[in-house]
C-alpha cells in the first residue's frame, strides 16, 4: 500500500498533561464541537500515548465505516463496554461477530418486525391511559418504562414493566462508570475497590439477574416462542454443520440477550424524550403532527400497516435524530496501516466520528440547530451527502435493530400523540449528558395536556 500523505498534524496544541483527556471525560461534545470549528474535517491529538482522530467530513466517515472497514476494529469505548455487554453484537469482532449477527438476524426480518406492532401500540396505549389532564411526569423516565417493556415482551416474551425502576437505576449507574472506563487508566480502576467500581459490580449483577431469570425460565419450557429469546436458544448457524457448536452457550445467549436488552429499549426512549421535548416546543409542527395522526388513524391505535400513512410523524423522527442522536459517537480503532482521505493512518490509532457533530454541520444542514422536519423530504434528504447522517452507524456493523428502532418510535409516537400534547415544565433545565447514549441530563419534566 503507497501512503500518500502522513498523518496531518493541525489539532490542538496541548498545554498541559492529561489536557484533553480531562475535557473529554468534562465536556465531550464541546471539545469536539470545538475541533470541527477549530480544525476542519481532520484533527489530530493525543490521549496520554494512544493517538487520536476525529472526522467528520461525510466521505472520510463512509471510508472508515464501509470502504476500509476490515482495516479497523471497535474503539476503546466498546472494548470497555464488554465489561457488561460481554461479547455481544455490539462488542464482538471478526469471524465470531459475523457468526452471531447471522443466528440473530431473522428476529430482525421485516415479517417478524411488523408482528410486533400489536405489542408496540397497545404498551404506548396502556401508557397513555395511566397519564392525567395537567399531570408533571418525568417523560424520558416514562419513554424508558414504555420501551423497557415493549423490548421485554417483544424479544423476551417477558414482563418486566414492574423492574423498570430497578433496571433503569442499574443501568444508569453502570453508564456512569463508563466515563471512568474509557480514560486511559481505566483498567487499573476495575481492580480497585473504589465507589465506581463497586456501584458497576452492583448495577451489572441487577441487570444479569433479570436476564438470566429469563434464560432460566425458559430453559424449562423450550418452546419456539417467536421472539428474540426464543431464536437465541434454538438458533443454529446457517452455514454451520448443523451440531450443537452451531449453537450458542449459555453465556453467548446472555451476552447477545444483555447487548439486545439495553440497545432496544435505552436509544428509543432516549428519541422518545428527545421528540416529545421539540414538539413542546415548535407547536406549528406540533400541530402538523396531529393533524396527520388523526386523518391516519381516526382514533384508532396504529398497526404496521399504518407506517406508510404517517411519513412526517418519522420525520420527526429523523429530525430529533439529527439534534439529539441517541448514539451521538462512534469510534473504530486501526489494527493495520491505512488511508483514509488520502492521510496515513498508523494502527493503534483510534478515529472518532461523532453524530452530534457531523449532524449539525451548517455545509449539510441550513440553520442547522433549528428543528424542521421537513428535512427528510425525499427530495432534500437526496441533496446531501449520504453520511452527513449515520444515527444506526454503517457498513456490516450497522444497527441490526433500525427497522425495529423505526418502527417503534413512530407508533410510539402516534399512539400517544392521538390523545395528549405535553409541554416542558417552565424553567426545566435541559442539557445533555452525553455518555453511552445522549440522555436529558436532569430528565425531562414535561406536563401533558389531553388533546
Amino acid at each position: 500500500m503507497t501512503l500518500s500523505r502522513p498523518l496531518p498534524r493541525p489539532g490542538p496544541r496541548r498545554r498541559y498533561p492529561g489536557e484533553f483527556t480531562v475535557a473529554l471525560a468534562r465536556d465531550p461534545i464541546g471539545f469536539l464541537t470545538r475541533l470541527a470549528r477549530e480544525h476542519g474535517d481532520v484533527a489530530h491529538f493525543s490521549l496520554g500515548s494512544q493517538p487520536m482522530l476525529f472526522v467528520t467530513a461525510p466521505d472520510l466517515i463512509r471510508e472508515v465505516l464501509v470502504t476500509r472497514q476490515r482495516s479497523f476494529h471497535k474503539g476503546r469505548g466498546l472494548e470497555r463496554a464488554k465489561r457488561l455487554l460481554g461479547e455481544g453484537l455490539l462488542t464482538s469482532e471478526g469471524e465470531f461477530h459475523l457468526r452471531q449477527r447471522r443466528l440473530v438476524q431473522p428476529a430482525f426480518h421485516r415479517e417478524r418486525v411488523a408482528g410486533y406492532a400489536g405489542v408496540m401500540a397497545d404498551h404506548a396505549a396502556r401508557t397513555g391511559e395511566r397519564w392525567r389532564d395537567g399531570e408533571t411526569l418525568d417523560v424520558a423516565e416514562e419513554m424508558t418504562r414504555l420501551t423497557l417493556a415493549i423490548v421485554g415482551k417483544t424479544l423476551f416474551d417477558a414482563d418486566v414493566e414492574g423492574e423498570a425502576r430497578e433496571i433503569g437505576d442499574a443501568l444508569t449507574q453502570s453508564f456512569r462508570s463508563f466515563t471512568y472506563a474509557v480514560l486511559p487508566f481505566g483498567e487499573l480502576l476495575d481492580r480497585l475497590p473504589i465507589p465506581p467500581t463497586l456501584r458497576f459490580r452492583r448495577a451489572r449483577a441487577r441487570l444479569d439477574a433479570t436476564i438470566y431469570r429469563m434464560i432460566e425460565e425458559r430453559r424449562r419450557s423450550p418452546t419456539d416462542r417467536g421472539d428474540l429469546l426464543s431464536m437465541l436458544l434454538l438458533a443454529q448457524d446457517p452455514e454451520g454443520a448443523g451440531g450443537a457448536a452451531d449453537r450458542m452457550s449459555d453465556e453467548q445467549v446472555r451476552d447477545e440477550a444483555m447487548t439486545l436488552f439495553l440497545a432496544g429499549h435505552e436509544t428509543t426512549a432516549n428519541l422518545l424524550a428527545w421528540s416529545w421535548y421539540l414538539l413542546s416546543q415548535h407547536p406549528a409542527a406540533e400541530a402538523r403532527l396531529h393533524a396527520e395522526v388523526d386523518a391516519a388513524l381516526g382514533g384508532r391505535l396504529p398497526t404496521a400497516g399504518d407506517l406508510a400513512r404517517l411519513p412526517y410523524t418519522r420525520m420527526v423522527l429523523a429530525e430529533s435524530m439529527r439534534l439529539f442522536p441517541p448514539a451521538w459517537i462512534l469510534g473504530r480503532r486501526a489494527v493495520e496501516p491505512v488511508e483514509i482521505g488520502g492521510y496515513a493512518v498508523a494502527p493503534r490509532t483510534i478515529v472518532l466520528m461523532s453524530q452530534y457533530v457531523t449532524h449539525r454541520d451548517a455545509r449539510w444542514y441550513e440553520a442547522p440547530e433549528r428543528f424542521d422536519p421537513e428535512r427528510w423530504l425525499p427530495e432534500r434528504v437526496a441533496e446531501r451527502p449520504r453520511f452527513s447522517y449515520f444515527p444506526f452507524g454503517a457498513g456490516t456493523r450497522v444497527c441490526i435493530g433500525e427497522q425495529f428502532a423505526w418502527m417503534e418510535g413512530t407508533l410510539v409516537l402516534a399512539t400517544l400523540a392521538r390523545r395528549w400534547r405535553l409541554r416542558l415544565v417552565p424553567g426545566h433545565p435541559v442539557a445533555l449528558q452525553p455518555i453511552i447514549t445522549l440522555r436529558p441530563k436532569h430528565g425531562m419534566r414535561m406536563t401533558v395536556h389531553a388533546r
